[in-house]
């Protein structure tokens, strides 16, 4: 008898042993859906479409959905669809007739016509693959998303490798895109444009021609270092090197000369000409991000990004976020950021470019400025997801509040709400 039951032990053992050396952890255990919703205002006074002068007034309201399925063990696809609904003054004005013939003809008031608004959807569809010891990690992604004037599709892929016990992890990852415009330029630059009400002197003829190329490419490498630096504290260092080639001038932002006559329809100024960009720029962002574990309530996450390209602008950023638990399930968190960059060299204000340059733009995005942003969340969090909805558990909701103010008057804030579910 007791041989038997020493001989079931031995089996058992063998069994355990054999079961314990076959398991594998699944990457992701089970489905997650997160659904994140935004909605985002801006004002000021410097529209790039009325050439740096006019209402930048915009809402925009987003809507999105990512869902992760774990396929296999090793396998995870990750779908990321959304659509965004914006309504923008400043758009409005790419033709500022086609409002009601009431309307006083302004680049601070919006026309009322179609510009006016536009909806813009997307779907980012990722493929992740894991090893069987989780220390290499195959990305492969694409994307696609469509507007009234702008069409983008794209490709790209990655790889990550952690070793010394998965406390440092290196990767690179690569993305292209083709994009393709449908230029909608200002309305008076439209052949057989004509329009009683245009005051000034002489005759209006713009120095205008239509873009030849009407595709944007861009080609990105990004490499990553990330290190466990000690049980509190965690480091990461980035470098992307971005190329773009086409069309980067946007076709209906105007632009006025010093060396040519105004015109005007009521208070609205017509153009002398639209931007005009290199066709190439290329970008190299550096930065790191450094995170510190101060004690079971508190965690400082701190972000600095170096940025230089070949059209003259250099930016710094830097932000940091204090993580508060406040109780098992809540934390809060406030968070600031600080921008800064230079002009870009082919950046003038109104009417102080001439007409014999070869580059020049008022859109002041590519302006000298710096900026703060503010901002305020909170986080549930209940990894036992004790709450459901159908057949789902409520794992996170996230609700941020922030407010960004811009040297040139524009400010902005933009309210986030974002859930994630599982099953």
């Amino acid at each position: 008898m007791q041989k038997i039951i020493t001989i079931i032990l031995v089996f058992l053992g063998l069994a355990l042993q054999a079961q314990e050396t076959s398991y594998k952890k699944r990457v992701l255990e089970t489905t997650e859906v997160d659904a994140l919703f935004s909605y985002y205002s801006q004002d000021g006074s410097h529209a790039a479409v009325s050439g740096g002068e006019g209402s930048e007034e915009l809402t925009d309201v987003t809507t999105t959905i990512v869902v992760r399925l774990p396929i296999n063990d090793d396998d995870v696809l990750t779908v990321d669809v959304g659509i965004s609904a914006y309504s923008s003054a400043s758009s409005s004005n790419i033709n500022p007739l086609d409002g009601s013939v009431n309307e006083r003809v302004s680049p601070y008031i919006a026309s009322s016509g179609a510009s006016q608004s536009d909806v813009l959807a997307h779907i980012n569809p990722t493929y992740q693959h894991s090893s069987d010891d989780r220390n290499k990690i195959w990305t492969a992604n694409a994307y696609l998303s469509s507007e009234y004037d702008y069409f983008s599709v794209g490709l790209g892929g990655g790889y990550a490798q952690l070793f010394n016990e998965k406390n440092t992890e290196i990767s690179a990852s690569a993305k292209v895109y083709f994009d393709a415009w449908n230029p909608q330029y200002p309305i008076e630059l439209s052949n057989g444009f004509f329009d009683d009400r245009v005051t000034g002197n002489g005759t209006y003829t713009p120095s205008f021609t239509a873009f030849e190329s009407e595709t944007r490419n861009s080609y990105s490498l990004s490499l990553g270092l990330s290190q466990i630096v000690s049980k509190r504290m965690q480091g990461s260092i980035f470098l992307d090197l971005v190329a773009q080639q086409g069309l980067l001038s946007t076709p209906f932002q105007r632009v006025y000369f010093a060396d040519k006559e105004d015109f005007f329809i009521e208070d609205f100024q017509l153009a002398d000409n639209v931007e005009q960009l290199p066709d190439t720029r290329f970008k190299i962002p550096i930065g790191g991000r450094l995170n510190y574990f101060i004690n079971d309530y508190l965690i400082l996450r701190s972000y600095y990004r170096f940025y230089t390209d070949d059209w003259g602008v250099t930016s710094h950023t830097a932000s940091i976020e204090l993580p508060i638990k406040i109780s098992s399930l809540f934390t809060v968190y406030p968070t600031y950021r600080y921008y800064t960059q230079t002009a870009a060299d082919y950046f003038y204000v109104k009417e102080a470019a001439v007409s014999n340059l070869d580059y020049y733009t008022s859109d002041y995005d590519l302006s000298e400025f710096n900026a703060h942003q503010y901002g305020i969340g909170i986080r549930y969090k209940d990894i036992f997801t004790n709450a459901k909805l159908l057949k789902f558990g409520l794992k996170t909701i996230d609700l941020r509040f922030s407010n960004y103010d811009r040297s040139d008057g524009l400010n902005s804030y933009i309210f986030t709400f974002g859930t994630t579910f599982v099953r």
